[in-house]
């Protein structure tokens, strides 16, 4: 699919920004944690903001973070932007930003503030094959490394390890997902109205948006994603962002 197909003209983009940011070492929610002299989600904005797919931006923060709100409202922004108050898991963080979406929106965009690289054309990517009519749609890459199931050990078995393979999956039909990943707006509210009556254990094992528009049983569609949509979540990937930052690499692809 080519990049060039037209974007829609009402895009809304969640941009979640509620991580606690404890695996970085800051002591400060992750959207805070500075990357180059900025904070992370200035960068994330200004990535959605020069994509130039987003109607409207909604982002939800940590509840009573005032830094970040103050960021948001001194962005000056293409788009409208709104900012809500995150809830205690990710999926009541995208609920609380969808609620906040104008009502005339087609497509929503839903983005990690922490792949704040993410370039303007996986954004293009994901919304022109909703324009083509996809109704979900994630970016991912090829995995590169051999990924094998495990289970734990025995009794007999846990001097040995704690934790023994079980399958090797064949890496040729596995991917990497990232975001942004884009959805047809009524089936994201529809998909996030059923998650509010999983079970508890239900919920936990929801890892993304797309993984409730399978659990309507909506296809979902792959794009291919970007190493520059890396997720800043530990000290290395902090360091290798600055390394890429430093070098001169915008958020564009080659």
């Amino acid at each position: 699919m080519s990049d060039s197909n037209p974007v829609p003209q009402r895009v809304g983009v969640i941009l979640v920004a509620g991580g606690s940011g404890q695996r970085l070492g800051y002591g400060m929610p992750k959207a805070q944690v500075p990357l180059a002299g900025e904070m992370l989600l200035a960068h994330a904005l200004r990535g959605v903001d020069a994509s130039g797919v987003a109607s409207f931006i909604s982002v939800a923060v940590p509840a009573a973070d005032t830094v970040l709100r103050a960021l948001c409202a001194a962005s000056q922004l293409s788009c409208p932007v709104a900012v809500v108050d995150g809830g205690a898991t990710r999926s009541d963080s995208v609920r609380a930003a969808l609620n906040s979406l104008p009502a005339d929106i087609d497509f929503v965009l839903v983005h990690d503030a922490a792949r704040a690289m993410a370039p303007a054309q996986v954004f293009h990517r994901v919304a022109s094959a909703l324009t083509a009519g996809a109704r979900a749609v994630i970016p991912a890459v090829p995995v590169t490394d051999t990924v094998k199931t495990v289970e734990a050990t025995s009794s007999e078995e846990a001097a040995l390890a704690p934790a023994r393979v079980t399958a090797t999956p064949d890496r040729a039909s596995l991917r990497a997902v990232q975001t942004p990943q884009g959805f047809d707006a009524d089936l994201l509210r529809r998909a996030h109205a059923a998650a509010t009556e999983f079970t508890e254990e239900r919920a936990a094992a929801i890892t993304d948006d797309a993984m409730l528009a399978e659990s309507l049983g909506v296809r979902v569609h792959v794009v291919e994603g970007s190493a520059m949509s890396m997720k800043i979540t530990t000290p290395l990937d902090l360091l290798l962002a600055e390394a890429v930052l430093a070098g001169g690499s915008s958020m564009q692809e080659d």
